[in-house]
């Protein structure tokens, strides 16, 4: 698959333009399309911020035919927390969502995915493409084996995400020795619709594109989605253990994330 990339760079960011760039682009995906804030969003400047991102690594998507200046020059980002790092900080952002205590205690390399997100014009394309190759070097230079986040859906009515849910529930639930569950003050069920009433069709078009694509990787979620109110998301907590996939999800991942050199 030839991608050009001659309006991309694709990098960890290392200056503070960096960053409140990646901020804009949050602001303008979490809290003006989804309908999200928080206690460290800043209005008036229009940024996204919470106390992670002194600690956490931001993969950024940035196409340079736009405004630097403007800081509307980073078009996608990843928040990424290495294990090691979350230990010495405290916690991983999901701790505040999940009980983690199984997947920690594995003892196997880990790596928090969180605040993904891509502007419009972008998402499904080659952008999207180039951050995944970008990941996935990161993840192999690293020697991470399990990669995990939430990942949303939209609005907290989870009457309306039966199907999804369900279905996530039903078929890809993550090994229980391992299996992270969601917190009471936010826990929601998601075995909503009887075996016998559950509709792939329904469940795949009610599925954000970002599951679906870790689902086809081999990903598994953890036990109950978690209502976000603040962030106007119902939350899923994905995982995803690179030395157990199949070898049908390990050829995917190569010729999907993997870089040269």
């Amino acid at each position: 698959m030839a991608i050009d990339n001659n309006f991309f760079d694709i990098r960890l960011a290392t200056e503070i333009s960096d960053l409140q760039a990646a901020q804009r682009l949050r602001y303008r995906v979490f809290v003006e399309e989804l309908g999200g804030d928080g206690p460290l969003v800043d209005h008036h400047s229009r940024l996204e911020r919470d106390e992670f991102d002194d600690v956490v690594d931001h993969l950024v998507l940035i196409d340079k035919r736009r405004d630097p200046a403007a800081l509307d020059q980073v078009v996608g980002v990843y928040r990424l927390l290495p294990g090691e790092r979350a230990e010495k900080f405290g916690r991983f952002y999901c701790d505040s969502e999940y009980d983690l205590t199984r997947l920690k205690a594995s003892g196997r390399p880990l790596l928090e995915l969180g605040r993904s997100c891509v502007l419009p014009e972008y998402r499904g394309g080659a952008g999207m493409f180039l951050m995944w190759n970008a990941l996935s070097e990161y993840v192999l230079q690293r020697g991470v084996e399990i990669l995990f986040g939430v990942a949303s859906f939209h609005g907290t009515d989870a009457q309306s995400l039966a199907q999804p849910l369900s279905w996530l529930h039903k078929n890809h639930l993550a090994p229980e020795e391992m299996r992270p569950v969601a917190r009471a003050d936010g826990f929601q069920r998601m075995d909503l619709v009887a075996d016998d009433d559950l509709d792939r069709r329904a469940a795949m078009l009610g599925m954000p594109a970002l599951i679906k694509a870790y689902l086809r990787l081999g990903g598994t979620v953890g036990e109950g989605a978690y209502l976000d109110r603040a962030f106007n998301t119902t939350d899923v907590l994905l995982m995803m253990d690179t030395a157990a996939m199949s070898a049908k999800h390990r050829d995917y991942y190569t010729s999907r994330w993997q870089t040269k050199g």
